[in-house]
């Protein structure tokens, strides 16, 4: 069985456009991540996806491998950075079985992309893998969503609308549902899409999302051959602490 199944997780990416309309604009995360870059070695971002963050790297002079598992994702990338006329190399890889040949100073992940890896044997598989492809020293950078209690402890169903890139209104029907026992959160969703307030469309997805607390953060973290030098409650660079939206690690490899 593939320890990480992410494979099978990837309804809320079959529109690439439509992400970029509703994502492309966060660049919060982009601050942390070049305090830690540098220009001398070639930097790694797992689950780049349409190339959000890699683009922006590439237009500051930066030297940039993007990997992603999703082929319609990176092929929207590589269309964006022709365009952005940058060269950057996107690499249609699984993150739990990285073969590269490059040893990079940084890797970062974001957009919460670590809880696609939904079991432990997956997680464990991610950090080693990363970990064979950054020199000693090197820093791997990633968010993960802060597991509050008190939101995860009940089904959670909420309405959301708003534009699509095509003018329609969305009007999209969420159930959230945790399971205590694997930490796992279950998000599904009905979409409804009027033009001129008459139904033109329905769809639905889902995605499952894997919440790890702060302990089991540091166990993985220690065990993976790496150790904390920041931990932050989100991209501000503010303390974490027990109602924090995220939980961002910045990590380096253990050096002998």
């Amino acid at each position: 069985m593939n320890q990480n199944i992410f494979e099978q997780n990837l309804e809320k990416y079959a529109d690439p456009e439509m992400y970029d309309y509703l994502y492309e604009g966060y660049q919060k995360d982009l601050n942390i991540i070049l305090k830690w870059a540098s220009q001398s070695k070639t930097i790694l971002e797992l689950a780049c996806g349409t190339g959000r963050l890699t683009i922006p790297m590439a237009k500051r002079g930066f030297q940039i491998v993007g990997v992603d598992l999703h082929e319609g994702m990176l092929e929207r990338a590589k269309q964006k950075a022709e365009k952005a006329e940058v060269s950057i190399e996107f690499v249609q890889q699984d993150c739990t079985k990285l073969n590269l040949p490059i040893k990079s100073s940084l890797a970062f992940m974001t957009g919460n992309s670590f809880q696609h890896f939904l079991t432990n044997e997956a997680q464990d598989a991610l950090f080693q893998s990363v970990r064979k492809h950054l020199v000693d020293g090197g820093i791997f950078i990633f968010d993960t969503r802060n597991p509050v209690l008190q939101e995860l402890s009940t089904v959670d169903e909420y309405e959301e609308k708003y534009v699509d890139k095509n003018g329609n209104q969305v009007i999209e029907s969420h159930r959230d549902m945790y399971d205590h026992l694997t930490q796992i959160l279950d998000c599904r969703t009905h979409r409804r899409i009027y033009r001129d307030d008459t139904l033109i469309a329905e769809e639905q997805d889902g995605i499952s999302l894997r919440y790890s607390f702060p302990k089991e953060m540091e166990r993985l973290v220690a065990a993976s051959g790496f150790e904390i030098v920041k931990v932050y409650g989100d991209w501000e660079e503010n303390e974490l602490h027990t109602e924090s939206v995220s939980m961002v690690y910045v990590c380096r490899v253990k050096t002998e």
